[in-house]
């Protein structure tokens, strides 16, 4: 008797990969949408389902990703000086004229400070993180290492500036430094007031004269 042969089973069709469920949002683009409604708005004015919102994730994703709303604050914070450290840094270090150079500086303050799609923004540190660095040690420590830093930057370019015999000897670079601080941080107020540019240059240029000098 002649067995049948049997047959190999069908070959089941191949099941596709499963692959990781892809995220819903973009970490870096998430902050940045947060970062300017904090600017925007100020820390207490912004709600959960304000950030939500803007960056398009829902609460738990938003507590997943960034922590609280206080943590979210913090690295808002945080980018924000990085990026204005990094439009910055270049302009104190090359080798120009330290009047070339305060100009410089100032206008890429300005371009910070009157960004923004409804408006101008001003200083994340002057008009948002000073008002809660009353009451939060943390935020309020980020902002005097700001302040300090930005102070010794400028007293590092006067100090260049009188080697180079562009200032006169009796000029102080740490009184210098402090002027041109307090500058950078009236323009960013009065930016935000929507003061408009040309009037915030002729604030600059006034203060520039007085720092170094007026152009014959």
């Amino acid at each position: 008797m002649v067995q049948k042969s049997k047959e190999p089973p069908a070959a089941s069709p191949e099941q596709p990969k499963r692959r990781g469920r892809p995220r819903a949002y973009e970490p870096a683009v998430a902050l940045g949408k947060a970062l300017d409604l904090f600017r925007t708005q100020g820390f207490a004015a912004t709600s959960l389902d304000d950030l939500s919102e803007a960056t398009g994730m829902n609460r738990p994703s938003l507590y997943g990703a960034f922590g609280d709303k206080r943590e979210l604050y913090i690295k808002s914070y945080q980018r924000y000086r990085e990026h204005a450290r990094a439009s910055m840094v270049e302009i104190f270090r090359q080798e120009m004229p330290v009047r070339q150079r305060l100009e410089r500086i100032f206008a890429s303050a300005l371009n910070i400070y009157l960004s923004g799609e409804t408006g101008p923004r001003g200083c994340f540190t002057v008009v948002t993180a000073a008002s809660e660095a009353v009451s939060d040690p943390d935020i309020r420590a980020m902002v005097l290492d700001g302040l300090t830093e930005l102070d010794k930057a400028f007293a590092n370019c006067f100090r260049r500036a009188k080697e180079k015999g562009e200032l006169p000897e009796s000029a102080d670079p740490a009184v210098l430094a402090q002027l041109a601080s307090a500058t950078v941080h009236t323009i960013a107020i009065r930016s935000r007031a929507r003061v408009p540019r040309k009037e915030l240059e002729a604030i600059v240029k006034g203060a520039i004269d007085v720092m170094v000098g007026a152009k014959p």
